[in-house]
């Protein structure tokens, strides 16, 4: 049995109060501290397998090139998306595809083109003939860049594919393509010159963890 001392402004009722705030605060700490140590870890194995990310080696030919779309700037791609873009160009030079899909919606409503048809728009100001080029102009995000490619490469008759992107985007690029059932999806994955590694890759890590949730539910 507990006995209290009663002292003015005292009672056994506010000193329980006091116990129970004072456990609740201390719960409340370790389970705050438990969830720091477990992002910062999930954040470390998230960055390991970003990192991962490599083109595929040896390149086979494929029947389409994917281009990722990235945002435009006016009625232009942006700097990074033609990195994506001047890179699928070399591919195709190179004879790795024939045909161009090229993925990404409206990035604003005033804007004039959507990414896929500024995309459009560059390669063939690059002498890509227009009849080489397919548009996917409804996504916004990788894996409807992704699902909704998909459905254009079956209506077209294509098999395989080669998905472009940066190295930083390359592997939930591929874990949606495995997820979505392309026949054996390479990766064609270019550096950047022009963007903030430390920004894109801290954005990345929350990118693929939403991916991940969302693919628990697929």
């Amino acid at each position: 049995m507990e006995w209290y001392v009663y002292q003015r402004g005292s009672s056994p009722i506010r000193k329980m109060s006091r116990k129970r705030r004072f456990r609740f605060k201390r719960k409340l700490g370790i389970a705050v501290i438990v969830c720091v140590v477990a992002g910062l870890v999930w954040s470390g194995a998230a960055l390991n397998n970003i990192n991962s990310a490599a083109t595929t080696t040896p390149m086979m030919k494929a029947d389409a090139g994917i281009i990722l779309g990235m945002s435009m700037w006016g009625d232009e791609p942006s700097p990074g998306l033609k990195e994506r873009l001047d890179y699928g160009l070399k591919l195709y030079k190179e004879g790795v595809f024939t045909r161009f899909i090229v993925s990404g919606g409206l990035d604003h409503a005033d804007y004039k083109y959507t990414e896929a048809e500024g995309m459009k728009n560059y390669l063939v100001g690059k002498g890509v003939p227009e009849n080489a080029i397919l548009l996917e102009n409804k996504s916004t995000n990788t894996y409807e860049n992704l699902l909704f490619s998909q459905r254009i490469m079956r209506s077209e008759g294509l098999s395989t594919a080669v998905i472009i992107t940066h190295t930083f985007h390359g592997r939930r690029a591929l874990e949606i393509a495995e997820k979505l059932d392309y026949a054996q999806p390479e990766l064609g994955l270019t550096s950047s010159q022009v963007m903030s590694m430390f920004k894109y890759k801290t954005r990345e890590i929350l990118a693929y963890t939403k991916w991940k949730l969302q693919e628990l539910s697929l």
